[in-house]
């Protein structure tokens, strides 16, 4: 869609790939397996340009020239639009939570540690918590996940971005144990290191009234069951990002549910896994299933002794 009266097309393909210096089989490329533009058409059919595609393609030349893939350079391009149109739709001249999003997005793409940060104070300051988590955190983690799948993002790209999110995010979690609601213990299973959903669930838990006890990533179930015993909380949560992270806690799994309530969350979680051991499956986005578990257990538990 262009943005003004100047953006509606007018430029045959021939007369755009002669400004930017692309080939017109090149351009047709980017739009056929891109989307990088948006031609209006005239009554015979034939594509016209615009200034606005213009651009893009400059942009796009641009991400090249950093050595990025067709691909990556695209989505930045494409990102961009995205950020400059939600800016202009901020109401009052305060920018969009999508216009913000979209500059964190593209900050923590192009790994600009001061820009992302800048992102997150404005999101921050401007709406609550939960909403920043759901509507912004959690969809670029899933996104950059599934261009990680498809080998559009690299294994940086995820790793600058867990480090700085993660570290922002356990800075809104400090003092998060204090208080006199109930008590969650959270914790992810052994070799399970993507703890980033499961501080986000805590983050939302906490708005809800409860404590945390954050034990982190990688953590063995002994010790789980241990500091279960010792804190008697109203609910253990585990992660399991992966499905054999899961399969290979069973035992130790079934273990703890003897000793405290039990719930399960993340992608390698399923209710096959749970209910047979009375735990708690949670399958929702974790701001959601804070919201749940929150309805449903309000009372510190009496802990669970086992036989013997």
């Amino acid at each position: 869609m262009q943005n003004d009266e100047n953006d509606r097309g007018h430029l045959r393909i021939g007369e755009l790939s002669h400004r930017v210096g692309v080939s017109p089989g090149v351009l047709r490329a980017w739009e056929r397996r891109y989307g990088l533009f948006s031609p209006s058409r005239t009554e015979g059919g034939f594509r016209l340009y615009g200034e606005e595609d213009e651009r893009r393609v400059r942009r796009m030349l641009e991400h090249l020239g950093t050595g990025v893939s067709a691909a990556e350079a695209a989505r930045l391009t494409q990102a961009e639009g995205e950020a400059e149109n939600a800016a202009r739709e901020g109401a009052d001249g305060v920018p969009a939570l999508g216009a913000i999003g979209a500059r964190l997005s593209l900050a923590l793409d192009q790994f600009d540690e001061a820009g992302a940060q800048a992102a997150l104070d404005s999101l921050l300051a401007g709406f609550a918590i939960e909403t920043v988590l759901r509507d912004v955190v959690l969809p670029y983690l899933r996104e950059l996940g599934e261009r990680w799948r498809r080998e559009e993002a690299s294994i940086a790209h995820e790793h600058f971005a867990s480090a700085l999110l993660r570290g922002r995010l356990l800075g809104l979690a400090r003092g998060w144990g204090s208080g006199r609601g109930p008590l969650g213990l959270l914790a992810c299973l052994p070799s399970d290191q993507h703890d980033l959903g499961l501080i986000c669930f805590g983050l939302a838990l906490r708005g809800h009234g409860w404590r945390i006890t954050f034990l982190g990533p990688d953590t063995p179930l002994a010790t789980i069951t241990e500091t279960a015993r010792l804190l008697q909380p109203a609910l253990v949560v585990v992660h399991a990002a992966l499905t054999e992270h899961a399969a290979d806690a069973e035992a130790g799994l079934a273990e703890l549910a003897r000793y405290a309530p039990l719930a399960i969350a993340g992608g390698g979680a399923s209710p096959s896994i749970a209910e047979p051991i009375g735990a708690l499956y949670l399958g929702e986005d974790p701001v959601t299933a804070a919201a749940r578990v929150a309805d449903i257990a309000t009372e510190p538990a009496i802990p669970k002794t086992p036989p013997g």
